[in-house]
């Protein structure tokens, strides 16, 4: 077993108590630069972000390019980079849009999504995650079954570091109450029923009474982009 794993092991049922400040403070004292906060650009990231900037000014983001992100989302990565001082990781595919048309047909999201999310999210993502300590997401709990059981504190063994989630417990409305109290830049996409941003091919807005991932590959029988999902045992 891996020091880092064992202390993961260690620390994790603490970790449960900690809070957004307490469990961020531990893992940028812990690992310094070699921990970055994944941002999507969605709600919960510009929460890590900010609370990040109000414990130490220099931490890293990186965001995972995929070149078929929303102009609102471009234009937010600009807001964030120029309110905190800070330069958000672009982290793109080996394949360009054209290359992977190319290469694999037009529209592969339409037709094969969980092979684009490979190509365009999960391979860029283990790529970058080789070169950590550590990751800060801004998965919750109540987001989808498949993350009901996320623990604050990890043992990425998918990607081989520790995972920090700080806002696991969280729920939306707490997400809101953070983001209004402390006036933080967020993706005015939000303000148009889309709780859920990915890529413009593969998200809509929601309706009421939907879920809020609903968005998300509508039509296909997918929830998750493949970052957040664990290996079998």
């Amino acid at each position: 077993m891996l020091a880092l794993e064992r202390q993961v092991i260690e620390l994790q049922d603490q970790a449960e108590g900690w809070d957004l400040k307490v469990l961020l403070q531990w893992g940028l004292s812990e690992f310094g630069q070699s921990l970055a906060i994944a941002a999507s650009l969605g709600a919960e990231d510009v929460v890590l972000i900010d609370q990040a900037s109000r414990l130490r000014s220099e931490f890293r983001v990186f965001t995972l390019d995929t070149d078929f992100l929303f102009p609102d989302t471009y234009a937010l990565i600009d807001r964030i980079e120029k309110r905190y001082g800070i330069q958000v990781e672009r982290t793109h595919s080996d394949l360009t849009p054209a290359q992977q048309a190319a290469r694999y047909g037009d529209a592969l999201w339409a037709s094969q999504p969980d092979q684009c999310c490979q190509l365009r999210k999960v391979e860029p993502l283990k790529k970058k995650l080789s070169g950590l300590s550590a990751w800060v997401t801004g998965v919750r709990r109540d987001q989808a079954p498949t993350r009901a059981q996320t623990r604050k504190l990890e043992w990425d063994a998918k990607f081989g570091l520790v995972k920090l989630n700080p806002i696991a417990d969280w729920n939306w409305k707490q997400v809101w109450e953070y983001i209004r109290a402390y006036n933080v830049p967020y993706n005015p996409l939000h303000d148009q029923n889309y709780p859920s941003i990915g890529c413009t091919h593969c998200t809509r807005p929601v309706q009421p009474g939907e879920d809020p991932r609903a968005g998300r590959w509508s039509g296909f029988n997918k929830i998750e982009c493949g970052l957040h999902v664990k290996n079998p045992a």
